[in-house]
């Protein structure tokens, strides 16, 4: 493969790495407006933003789910981190509700 031919390919791949980013962040958001109404529903009936049993059928299902490349406990980590930016987001929803 000549260099010329290695940087097409590699342009080809980045617009589908755009495209496939795109599309994470679509679901990121749909998930941050289900994850809004669960933050509702919480206030409302004053359960606690913490549910440390949910989160582990999250990652059991997420894991379940997984059929590769990426290793589950590679996926683990990711939605760690997507569950705690997603309660960050319940709970300042939870005080700016408060503070009304």
């Amino acid at each position: 493969m000549t260099r010329e031919d290695a940087q097409a390919k590699l342009e080809e791949y980045r617009v589908l790495i755009d495209g496939l980013d795109r599309r994470i962040v679509a679901l990121l958001n749909e998930r941050t407006q289900v994850v809004e109404e669960i933050g509702r529903v919480k206030r409302e009936s004053g359960l606690p933003i913490y549910e440390p049993k949910r989160e582990e059928l999250v990652f059991a299902n997420i894991t379940g789910a997984n059929q590769g490349p990426m290793p589950s406990d590679s996926l683990r980590r990711i939605f760690e981190r997507v569950i705690d930016e997603m309660r960050r987001i319940q709970r300042l929803r939870m005080e700016a509700a408060g503070e009304k």
